[in-house]
């Protein structure tokens, strides 16, 4: 996909209509076609993951990865 730039009065129209569906993360990803819209989190460091891995129980670690999977699924279809 190419990037389109767009005018400022276009990206302050969209960050209005997005800060009103509570979205405030700087990147997103819209499709039109779905209706969707998907907040694109942050990239964290190897560090920040490590880090967060102590305080997930064995099984907790793997329903969050089931849902990780299921939400790739659905946002794939």
């Amino acid at each position: 996909m190419i990037p389109k730039k767009m005018d400022q009065q276009a990206a302050s129209a969209i960050k209005s209509i997005l800060q009103k569906l509570n979205i405030d993360n700087p990147r997103v990803l819209i499709d039109l076609e779905k209706q969707t819209v998907e907040a694109q989190e942050d990239d964290y460091s190897v560090d920040d993951l490590l880090e967060a891995a102590g305080t997930l129980t064995p099984e907790r670690g793997k329903e969050l990865l089931e849902e990780v999977n299921k939400s790739r699924e659905e946002w794939n279809a």
